[in-house]
């Protein structure tokens, strides 16, 4: 798993945050199914090159968000209902007209910006979850 996870310790967002945003989107296309085990907290940071706190951060708020359940001696594993795209039932909802336009605005300008594909999920995520209620 940890091959799937690239962070850019020169971004200004956080690396924690870019592990959680990235996890999210794992679990959310269905990478990581449901019961997947994470690699252990201590592995994965050696394996990033990033602090063990770091990766405890990440991990703690994907359990609060409810994508990953932690017990101890049987480590970190997806949950069985995550939040996100994948957990709803029946089919994707066409997005209206207005949000739509909104969608491709926001591609065209963060591409004109020089973001990457995975910057502009991740800068939708962190928005999504500022915004949220």
């Amino acid at each position: 798993m940890s091959a799937e996870i690239v962070l850019d310790l020169s971004s200004p967002v956080p690396p924690f945050e870019q592990l959680r945003s990235r996890i999210t989107a794992l679990v959310d296309d269905g990478t990581l199914a449901p019961g997947s085990r994470l690699p252990s907290v201590r592995a994965l940071a050696a394996d990033l090159g990033i602090a063990v706190g770091t990766v405890a951060r990440a991990y703690r708020e994907l359990e609060s968000a409810g994508y990953v359940h932690s017990r101890r001696r049987h480590g970190t594993t997806v949950t069985e209902a995550p939040p996100g795209p994948r957990a709803k039932a029946g089919p994707v909802q066409e997005a209206p007209d207005v949000v739509v336009q909104a969608a491709e605005d926001l591609v065209r300008k963060a591409t004109g910006a020089g973001f990457s594909r995975q910057e502009m999920m991740e800068l939708v995520s962190r928005t999504a979850s500022r915004l949220e209620p």
